[in-house]
């Protein structure tokens, strides 16, 4: 009966975890709105991972003459009071905030699996107690919990990053909860538990996989609030420290001169703004599709 067990074939909910390469290519082809969100987000990918491909500036350095000059041919962004390009500097920042961001979803999406799972598989006490410490991180406005994290850690990028992935823990941890809940009432897993499979067993094996779909949705759909997040910290001046070209910081830092140097602020913001509606269009467009598969 075990041997039966194990080589079962996959419940249909495995196939269902994210769309196949054909099912993205249908999505994108044909939309201009999620084309644009694409590309969008591949080239913020390509600003953090290979910055040099589009700007030759450094960041970090400016020429004392080329001060407070508007956006042109040559500075696309404009120049800030030191000289510095601030294209450049968005461009070289993309590292700094897509790498915050990433560690905070990885955080959010361990620790949130992990939690659920005990949670839905064990119930009683570790259900009662997880999820009470769930609605207490949940009571919490998301601003003042990542505030008070960040202030206990230190200021920096990785400090900041997991301020906003603790402060998400709590969403994932109710999703992954509720799928296993669902699961572990499948025919095939309670035939497991009947066979005298052990729990570290059936959980990688059984239950996680189909019940992993609906948490990874829920990660690509917070991927642009994260980035969001992240930047408001870095705001707040609870980044890298200047002249760290975080996003956040880079709005910060053109406050002064907003009345005569429009594009320090602007322009940045809209970077960011442009990439948190990207990745928000496209997640739901994902989920969309895969909700219907």
């Amino acid at each position: 009966m075990t041997d039966t067990l194990t080589k079962a074939p996959r419940p249909a909910d495995r196939r269902r975890l994210l769309p196949t390469v054909s099912g993205v290519r249908g999505v994108v082809i044909g939309r201009p709105g999620v084309t644009l969100s694409v590309l969008v987000l591949l080239t913020v990918l390509g600003w953090a991972f290979v910055p040099e491909w589009f700007t030759g500036r450094d960041p970090l350095t400016g020429v004392a003459a080329d001060r407070f000059l508007p956006p042109s041919g040559e500075h696309l962004f404009g120049t800030d009071q030191l000289g510095r390009d601030v294209y450049a500097r968005v461009v070289h920042g993309a590292s700094l905030s897509l790498r915050a961001t990433v560690i905070a979803i990885l955080i959010a999406l361990a620790a949130g699996t992990v939690l659920g799972l005990v949670a839905g598989f064990f119930g009683r006490w570790a259900d009662a107690l997880i999820m009470r410490a769930v609605e207490v991180m949940m009571s919490v406005p998301p601003v003042l919990l990542s505030l008070t994290i960040v202030t206990a850690l230190g200021f920096g990028t990785t400090e900041v990053a997991i301020a906003v992935g603790v402060t998400s823990v709590a969403g994932f941890a109710r999703v992954m909860r509720a799928e296993v809940l669902r699961v572990r009432t499948a025919v095939y897993v309670e035939a497991a538990i009947l066979c005298g499979a052990r729990w570290w067993r059936i959980l990688p094996r059984y239950i996680l996989p189909a019940a992993v779909g609906p948490v990874l949705a829920l990660a690509a759909l917070d991927f642009g609030l994260v980035v969001l997040a992240v930047a408001g910290l870095s705001f707040l001046g609870y980044g890298e420290p200047p002249p760290a070209p975080e996003w956040g910081a880079l709005v910060a830092d053109g406050r002064t001169y907003l009345v005569t140097a429009w594009w320090l602020t602007t322009l940045p913001g809209l970077a960011v703004t442009a990439v948190v509606l990207a990745a928000n269009r496209l997640s739901r467009v994902l989920e969309s599709e895969r909700s219907a598969r």
